[in-house]
């Protein structure tokens, strides 16, 4: 049995120890400064040891356990809907319009949980934040659960969204910001994993219990994560940036193990962290300063943009009303909910699988697979149901219901790769330390606000251009992204979060680097967990 004392146990650095090694470290590279070796971040970064995996691994897979909650509150709309407007249940009855609602909600709460997440992770720290966002997902579904009308239901409905908001951006800084590049591209990815296997989570369960015990049933989820999440350090990133030097010393020998020498590691954070002034503490009119710094705004530009070509892609509308999307195409209703349910597990399979593969291929490789591939499943699709309402009108029965059926699955699959995964690992990866938190918030504020109005218009666009005419939209907006992906779109793999921020700073070096995929040379070391 692996122990996993050291990642949560206490300990004190010597300060005076700290500052004697980043002293004597930054000594050595100024005599290499003498002979004309430019001291840079992007010539030493990583010139340290690697740290234990496992350590890692669990400090990752713990900050996104509250991801789950938010696949669980995508999926629920899709289970409770057909159960709420077909009278299954007996309690609570609702219109169209109102359906509508219980789908589009969540993303409006989520908006909110975005905004207040992007205001306290730099300031209160990452572990912190993370604390905080599972209240209102606890609460959330226990009103949902004893819900006496569809009013309680909606009010449940932001709670939940209000949560899943809050725990995106510090979930994935946190990740990015704990994990060493071998493996943070993996564990970036985490979040996307545990919102997949929300959503599948919720059908599986969602297709045996009624919508009341599937909301108590969820509740687990983020008083679990409330649990655990105290046995987490502070991410040292944030700890160096607000002035914590000796306190990151010790949370990165939690995170790295007790064999691992991290002074170097430590040395490197602090000097990235002067020479950019990374303060938690700044200014309101410093944070702005550098949020209007091409640093920030051009990253802040490319993901939104993919972020908007992902939302309106279809991905969501497909999530939130799959049921109903399996009975315009004329599926049996008996079958319904059982291709529901696969569709989530194919959803999750290919998520894990979409992050073992950016491990070694990147992120642009997959995201491509996504953006061709989503535009010609929808275009199928939406061909298809062109076909069906002719033979509709004619009264004739539908022929080839496999094809509609291949087609959400095929769909599934390239989302799941690409669009699931690298512009939530991206959040993490492309803005500077100093206002990662405030503009990774906003980023997933505006990725919600693409959610709600894709949600919320799907059935309106149904009902104006009929089964087929969203599908045709949303192909076509997937297939035109590409242009700009293939433009725009850096790759980030086996990158540290310093030469990234160089990169978008204008570092000539560290822009070569990137662009050219070259690999900086990693000394490894053998790490020896321990066992008793």
């Amino acid at each position: 049995m692996v122990s996993t004392t050291n990642l949560t146990g206490s300990g004190t650095a010597d300060s005076d120890v700290l500052k004697c090694f980043i002293n004597n470290t930054n000594a050595t590279d100024e005599k290499k400064n003498n002979f004309g070796s430019k001291n840079t971040i992007s010539n030493r970064k990583r010139e340290f040891p690697l740290g234990s995996s496992f350590r890692q691994i669990t400090a990752a897979i713990i900050a996104n356990l509250g991801t789950i909650n938010t696949g669980l509150t995508m999926g629920f709309s899709t289970m409770a809907i057909p159960q709420l407007t077909k009278n299954k249940n007996g309690s609570i009855i609702i219109t169209n319009e109102e359906a509508s609602w219980v789908a589009s909600l969540s993303p409006v709460g989520t908006q909110c949980g975005c905004i207040l997440s992007a205001c306290l992770t730099d300031s209160l720290g990452r572990k912190r934040t993370l604390l905080l966002t599972y209240l209102p997902a606890i609460l959330g579904w226990i009103i949902i659960a004893v819900a006496p009308t569809i009013e309680w239901m909606y009010i449940g409905r932001i709670l939940t969204g209000l949560s899943s908001g809050m725990v995106g951006a510090p979930s994935r800084v946190y990740t990015a910001e704990v994990t060493q590049p071998h493996l943070r591209g993996f564990l970036s990815g985490l979040a996307s994993i545990g919102a997949s296997f929300g959503v599948a989570f919720e059908y599986l369960i969602g297709s045996i219990y009624d919508w009341r015990t599937l909301a108590w049933i969820s509740s687990f989820i983020p008083i679990l994560s409330v649990c655990t999440t105290f046995l987490l350090p502070e991410s040292p990133l944030w700890l160096v940036s607000s002035g914590q030097k000796h306190k990151c010393f010790n949370s990165l020998k939690k995170l790295r193990g007790s064999t691992c020498d991290v002074r170097h590691e430590v040395n490197i954070l602090v000097e990235f962290s002067e020479r950019h002034h990374s303060n938690a503490t700044l200014t309101t009119k410093e944070k702005l300063r550098i949020i209007f710094q091409s640093s920030t705004l051009k990253p802040f530009f490319i993901l939104i943009t993919y972020f908007s070509i992902y939302q309106f892609s279809g991905s969501n509308p497909l999530i939130f009303y799959t049921v109903c999307i399996l009975d315009d195409y004329r599926i049996k209703e008996e079958n319904q909910y059982l291709l529901t349910v696969i569709s989530g597990i194919m959803r999750l399979i290919f998520t894990v699988f979409g992050c073992i593969l950016m491990f070694h291929i990147g992120r642009r490789p997959l995201t491509f697979v996504s953006t061709i591939g989503c535009g010609i499943t929808m275009f199928i699709l939406a061909i298809y149901g062109l076909l069906s309402e002719n033979w509709k009108e004619k009264g004739t029965e539908p022929i080839a219901l496999w094809i509609p059926i291949l087609s959400i699955y095929l769909f599934v699959v390239v989302t799941s790769v690409g669009y699931l995964i690298v512009p939530w690992v991206m959040i993490g990866e492309l803005y500077p330390t100093e206002v990662r938190g405030v503009v990774g918030g906003l980023t997933t504020a505006l990725c919600y606000f693409f959610i709600f109005v894709a949600v919320k218009t799907y059935p309106i666009l149904r009902n104006w251009l009929s089964v087929y005419g969203p599908f045709f939209i949303y192909g076509a907006i997937s297939l035109l992204g590409t242009i700009f992906i293939y433009v725009y779109l850096p790759e980030t793999k086996d990158k540290t979060l310093q030469e990234i921020e160089e990169y978008f700073s204008g570092n000539k070096q560290t822009k070569i680097l990137i662009e050219t995929k070259k690999k900086p040379i990693v000394i490894k070391t053998k790490i020896t967990a321990n066992v008793v």
